[in-house]
């Protein structure tokens, strides 16, 4: 039976340990699971002969709670967990979000905010002297100077405010690996200076050779226009073969350098990594608490593939997983399934095959293993490239065989998929059988706006592309005699996105036949283009203005009008109509978004605008199936409005009849 790692001083000396070599802090519950990072950390250490303790959601208010496990021999491993602490805690508009999916039973608050920063600066009070490495999505994102949306301001290299000695950012097995030798050898944590995928601290100038000096801090805090140069010349160094070190200096005695990113992991690494021996569970120390709802997300999908190279703005999946694919060999992926099959409560369907980009499985062309990708070009925008290569063929087959598996009913691709790198497939086989075999009744894509202005901002194709494939996607599922249908997702308030461009939006909303349940605000998170593009309001690819919304109430505008349909909704989205100057909107027309009063129910019937269904026929677009009989938006819109207009017709014969009886009784 595979056993979890020692979660405290008891289960370390049960083990017959006297000591661990490190304590890996961990801001999430403990999950043995390949799809949490600090299994993979933690298991490919014990693998390389390290002894590992597990210090999970520590209490870090009181100081002893650090010392469970004693004085580590060769370090702290700190993580805030699978998410950044602060996207954990707070929505785009700052409100405290009351459910951690990373904590058992969901609770809130078994983590701080700015995690890292707290475990690292807590490690230090205790142990003044024990190296201390940071790593996971928290520090990678922040490893040099960032913008930081939740206080407005520009923080520092996180390296610096955690008081920690080094960063692992990126994915991390191979950086972490060579971290731990060197430290098992002697090596005195400043002197690590040389290893790939790594950000140190340097005291003297001279000893940091062949580096890009980006701007200093105090330029950057100084001038906006430096961040977005400083910003443009990092995203060009993202790539382990072209990437260059680079340097930030902080005064005229403290640097913190960047190293290049360490080299992608090649497809026997990646069977390796999941390969190792994982519960494949939570620690059951939280049963009672009813285990971690993360871990029911993931427990019965499989990662096929690492990296993207569709370059989205708002991602920063750049800066930490990288652009170049990884894969996972067919028979690695085919194991896994195979003990999904052996699990008591697994019912035959797998609910995901992908990764960031699920129908990515090969890099985007054959020079980037060898040469790595291209500093200043994108793959797929503004349009594919001419050396894009296209096909998904090995995909294919991979989701052939896990369809094939004994035991196994259906596998869903549900982690999204590139639909303008299927539009540039020349060959129909993927769309055919994703329809056919792999979607459950409605399949998520993401052109996120409609306006091709917003979308060049976004890093997004053309919105035609979009259309065209909806069209596609919706003949492909008429020839397989299937009643499929798109979800797409989309963004509001955006870097570039004005009212207009937002009342566009809520006008192809509208057309689609469509009702949003979520929409997702921009969120400005760290390391992303688009983030960049909100605190400096330029774009740092080409370094031209980009109108940016900061203001709440502005922002709400734009998101009440995706959602216009919702009576809640109506002030905003009334105030947004007239402010962008589409009156025109405001009435009973076809072509209107909102009566020119508030929505009001007579007779407990709802009138037009109002109506609205719940689950499966809202998420695909079918407003008022169950209650209309009709499966097309367009159809709908129109009952809702003759039966405003009855309604209304009704009402005025009913205000006739009351004046005719009370003159008759006058009479």
């Amino acid at each position: 039976m595979r056993d979890f790692l020692p979660i405290n001083r008891r289960e370390m000396e049960a083990r017959g340990w006297d000591q661990v070599d490190f304590v890996y802090v961990n801001g999430d519950a403990y999950v043995d699971h390949p799809s949490f990072g600090s299994a993979i950390i933690t298991r490919l250490l014990e693998a390389r002969g390290y002894r590992v303790g597990m210090l999970a959601q520590p209490d870090w208010r009181r100081e002893e709670a650090i010392t469970e496990f004693g004085r580590p021999r060769l370090g702290f491993l700190v993580s805030a967990g699978n998410m950044d602490s602060m996207v954990n805690h707070y929505s785009v508009v700052k409100k405290h979000r009351q459910r951690d999916a990373y904590t058992p039973g969901g609770v809130m608050g078994k983590r701080p905010d700015r995690a890292v920063i707290v475990y690292g600066n807590w490690i230090r009070r205790v142990y003044p002297d024990v190296p201390i490495i940071v790593g996971g999505i928290e520090a990678s994102l922040r490893r040099l100077a960032h913008y930081d949306y939740w206080s407005d301001s520009l923080k520092k290299s996180i390296l610096l405010d955690a008081q920690a000695d080094l960063i692992s950012y990126g994915m991390g097995e191979h950086s972490i690996a060579e971290i731990a030798d060197a430290l098992a050898a002697g090596i005195p944590v400043e002197e690590i200076t040389w290893i790939p995928g790594t950000v140190y601290r340097e005291t003297r100038a001279e000893r940091v050779t062949d580096a890009v000096r980006l701007p200093s801090y105090r330029e950057l805090t100084e001038d906006r226009r430096k961040y977005a140069e400083s910003f443009a010349i990092q995203s060009r160094n993202t790539d382990p073969f072209s990437g260059q070190r680079l340097v930030e200096a902080y005064g005229k005695k403290l640097f913190v350098v960047q190293n290049p990113p360490a080299r992608p992991l090649s497809q026997e690494e990646m069977d390796a990594v999941y390969a190792l021996p994982y519960c494949r569970a939570w620690h059951p120390s939280y049963d009672a608490a009813g285990g971690v709802p993360a871990f029911e997300e993931v427990k019965f999908s499989l990662v096929s593939c690492r990296g993207c190279f569709g370059g989205c703005s708002f991602c920063a999946l750049t800066f930490h997983q990288g652009r170049i694919i990884q894969t996972r060999s067919h028979e690695s992926i085919l194991a896994e399934a195979r003990l999904l099959t052996e699990d008591p409560d697994f019912k035959g369907y797998i609910h995901d095959v992908g990764g960031p980009t699920a129908n990515f499985r090969q890099p985007a062309c054959g020079k980037q293993l060898q040469k790595g990708v291209c500093p200043e070009r994108q793959c797929l925008w503004p349009q594919p490239c001419k050396n894009l290569r296209v096909d998904h063929r090995d995909y294919l087959q991979l989701l052939r065989e896990l369809r094939a598996l004994p035991g196994v009913k259906k596998v869903f691709v549900r982690s999204g998929i590139r639909f303008d790198y299927v539009m540039a497939d020349s060959s129909e086989a993927f769309l055919r059988e994703l329809c056919q075999y792999h979607v459950s009744g409605q399949l998520k894509v993401a052109p996120e706006h409609v306006s091709d202005r917003v979308l060049a901002a976004m890093g997004k194709p053309p919105y035609r592309v979009y259309q065209d494939f909806a069209a596609k996607y919706k003949k492909m599922n008429e020839r397989l005699g299937k009643k499929q249908y798109l979800v797409p997702y989309l963004i509001s308030s955006h870097p570039g996105s004005t009212l207009a461009d937002a009342v566009a939006l809520a006008e192809a909303v509208r057309d689609m036949g469509y009702l949003p349940e979520q929409v997702q605000d921009f969120y400005p998170t760290p390391s992303t283009v688009s983030t960049c593009m909100y605190y400096t309001g330029l774009d740092p690819r080409t370094m031209e203005p980009v109108e940016v919304v900061r203001n709440p109430h502005e922002k709400a505008m734009q998101r009440a009008l995706i959602q216009y349909r919702d009576p809640a909704l109506y002030d905003l989205v009334r105030e947004a109509l007239v402010k962008a100057g589409r009156q025109d909107l405001i009435g009973y027309g076809k072509e209107c978004l909102i009566p020119p009063r508030p929505w009001k129910k007579e007779r407990g019937k709802p009138v037009y605008g109002q109506g609205r269904s719940s689950g499966a026929a809202v998420r695909t677009g079918r407003e008022d199936e169950r209650t209309s009989g009709r499966g097309e938006g367009q159809k709908t819109r129109s009952v809702q409005r003759k039966s405003a207009d009855v309604n209304h017709s009704e009402k005025k014969l009913r205000k006739k009849k009351t004046i005719r009886n009370i003159h008759k009784k006058k009479a």
